[in-house]
């Protein structure tokens, strides 16, 4: 995480980063096939970062809000 555009990550890479209750849990939630579900994470997830960490930094812990999917 830095200011900026973050990095983009290979679908390999993101199904490699993620444990696979959490693979298995997105696919029967968003009704996706495995491998559209790693194409469109690594399509958004680099955006999403972005949007999250504005100046760069996580913000401090007390001001997160919790997030579901």
């Amino acid at each position: 995480v830095s200011t900026g555009q973050n990095e983009s990550i290979a679908p390999d890479e993101l199904e490699q980063a993620l444990d696979e209750d959490t693979i298995a849990e997105l696919v029967e939630k968003t009704g996706l096939t495995r491998s559209e579900l790693m194409s469109r994470l690594s399509q958004t997830l680099p955006d999403a970062v972005d949007q999250a960490t504005p100046n760069g930094q996580f913000p401090p812990l007390d001001i997160q809000e919790p997030r579901s999917i």
